[in-house]
């Protein structure tokens, strides 16, 4: 099971990053002025995974491929690490869809 870690970064904003069950960081948010707002955030993840419409696939300018999870608004939730391959964008899709709803949620701040 994956699990949520809520954390503060130097300017103060709160972010999330959900977590595989090897450690390895899948999807991270933006920043958040309050930690409500960041919870809300990790609910919305928990919601918009299980849907792949919320996905889109992305390429960087550096050619390697990414996605972004989206809330029913339109609204960027989280962002992918960069992957080399389109097959790994999609293991990546897969890992949070299958680890984000019942995920639990760990408060670091």
């Amino acid at each position: 099971m994956g699990k949520f870690e809520i954390y503060r970064a130097k300017n103060n904003d709160y972010f999330f990053r959900l977590k595989a069950m090897n450690g390895q960081i899948i999807l991270a948010s933006e920043g958040y002025k309050a930690k409500n707002s960041c919870n809300n955030g990790i609910q919305s993840v928990k919601r918009n995974s299980i849907n792949l419409d919320m996905y889109a696939r992305k390429i960087a300018k550096n050619g390697q491929h990414y996605f972004v999870l989206k809330s029913i608004n339109g609204e960027i939730i989280g962002k992918s690490e960069f992957y080399s391959t389109k097959a790994g964008l999609e293991n990546g899709i897969f890992s949070v869809k299958h680890n984000a709803p019942s995920a639990d949620v760990f408060d670091l701040t």
